[in-house]
């Protein structure tokens, strides 16, 4: 199997693991159990693999880490915005 596309599925998989996560925050606009700091960490260390795609020119490392960065930054701008 060409290691792009199999860089591309891992990624994929990877990335889309927030998914359900954001959903359920957008149904039910509850954050109480995300941790801001985690969010935050998670997405500086996000955005670094996506700088480190860009420095090796490996588009599977810079779209997945950039799909997961944003789907975070939602969490993050959900768990901000929705407080009580």
């Amino acid at each position: 199997m060409n290691e792009n596309i199999l860089g591309l599925i891992a990624g994929a998989l990877t990335s889309i693991a927030s998914l359900p996560q954001v959903i359920k925050v957008f149904k039910t606009k509850n954050t109480d159990d995300l941790s801001a700091l985690m969010l935050i960490i998670l997405i500086l260390g996000l955005s670094l693999w996506v700088w480190y795609g860009f420095k090796k020119d490996e588009l599977p490392i810079i779209l997945s880490n950039a799909f997961a960065a944003i789907l975070n930054l939602i969490l993050l701008f959900c768990k901000l915005s929705f407080k009580k």
